[in-house]
C-alpha cells in the first residue's frame, strides 16, 4: 500500500515526544486539570502539529539519504559518463524551472526517483539504478522534469503545511474525546486518569490514519500537476507519457514510505491511500493537456 509511512512516523514521534514533553512540564495537566479551554487546546495542538510537520521537512534530506543508501554525486567530480550526464540533466532541467541546482544522488533498486528537501534553492534529486539501466536517456531526462517540477511547485513545503493543519486537529480531538472518555465514560473527577492518556494515544493513531486520507489525496492531484511540469521543461509531452508507459510494464521499485508522494510510480491498492494516480490516468491528463 503506497503511504507517506515515514514522513508520518516522524511525525508521529516528534508528536509524541512534545506531548509527553508538555505534560511532563505541566502544560497538558495544566489543559486538563479543570476542564478543558478550547483556544488553549488549539494553540497547544498547533505548536506540536507544525513543530512536528516542520522537523520531518527539516530532516528529509537526511532521510531520504539514510533510508535508501542514496550516494550523492560529485557535480566537480563524476565518477563515469553517466554521472556526469545525470548531473548536467538536472541542472539544466533546475535552470530552465528558475531554481537552485539540486544534490544529484544514486541509489541501488528497482525503477524508480524522488525528489526531496526542505528548500527550492537546496533539495535532492535521487534515481535508481533499475531506471537509469531500464529506461532510455529521453525518459529519464522525462522523469527528471517531473521530480524537478515537483521542486519548483513547492511540493514538500505544500505536504508539511497540510501535514501541519492535519496533525493540529489530530492532537485537538484525540484530547477532546480523552477528556470525554475519563470524565463522561470512567467517572474520574480527580485530575487526569490513565484513560485519558490511554485514550489520547489510541486516537491520535486512529485519527492520524484517517488525517493520511488527505495528505495522500495532496500527493494524487500534485503528480498530475509535476507530469505536467515535466512536459513544459522539456518541451513536449511525448518523453513523459512514454516514460509512464514503460514503468506502466516495468515492476516498479518501492521506495522508503515517507518519498513515495515524490516519487514517480504508483500502487493500486488503497485507493484512498494511494499516494499517485493511476498510471493510465496520469497519461490520459497529459494527452489531455496536448489536446488544449
Amino acid at each position: 500500500m503506497k503511504r507517506i509511512v515515514l514522513f508520518l512516523a516522524t511525525n508521529l514521534a516528534v508528536m509524541l515526544v512534545l506531548s509527553i514533553t508538555m505534560n511532563i512540564l505541566g502544560v497538558g495537566r495544566y489543559l486538563t486539570a479543570n476542564g478543558i479551554d478550547p483556544v488553549q487546546l488549539l494553540i497547544f495542538s498547533g505548536m506540536i502539529g507544525f513543530v512536528g510537520a516542520f522537523i520531518s521537512l527539516l530532516t528529509s534530506k537526511w532521510m531520504a539519504k539514510m533510508s535508501t543508501g542514496a550516494q550523492v554525486i560529485d557535480p566537480r567530480a563524476p565518477r563515469n559518463a553517466r554521472e556526469a550526464w545525470l548531473v548536467d540533466t538536472v541542472h539544466q532541467l533546475a535552470d530552465r524551472a528558475g531554481i537552485g541546482r539540486p544534490e544529484v544522488a544514486i541509489y541501488e533498486g528497482a525503477p524508480n526517483a524522488f525528489a526531496t528537501g526542505a528548500f527550492r534553492n537546496d533539495s535532492l534529486v535521487a534515481v535508481s539504478t533499475g531506471l537509469l539501466s531500464s529506461m532510455t536517456e529521453e525518459e529519464v531526462t522525462a522523469v527528471l522534469g517531473h521530480e524537478v517540477a515537483h521542486i519548483a511547485n513547492g511540493d514538500m513545503v505544500t505536504l508539511t503545511l497540510i501535514q501541519g493543519v492535519v496533525n493540529t486537529f489530530v492532537i485537538f480531538l484525540s484530547r477532546i474525546v480523552g477528556y470525554f472518555v475519563d470524565r463522561a465514560i470512567l467517572k474520574n473527577d480527580r485530575g487526569v486518569g490513565m484513560g485519558y492518556y490511554l485514550t489520547v494515544i489510541a486516537c491520535e493513531i486512529f485519527f492520524g490514519v484517517l488525517a493520511s486520507i488527505i495528505v495522500a489525496w495532496f500527493s494524487r492531484r500534485r503528480e498530475f500537476r509535476a507530469d505536467a511540469g515535466s512536459a513544459h521543461l522539456l518541451g513536449a509531452r511525448e518523453p513523459m507519457i512514454h516514460a509512464l508507459a514503460r514503468l506502466g510494464g516495468l515492476q516498479p521499485g518501492e521506495l522508503p514510505k515517507s518519498f513515495e508522494a515524490s516519487g514517480i510510480t504508483g500502487g493500486a491498492i488503497g485507493a484512498l491511500f494511494a499516494s499517485h494516480p493511476p498510471i493510465e490516468a496520469r497519461i490520459e491528463a497529459l494527452r489531455a493537456l496536448r489536446a488544449q
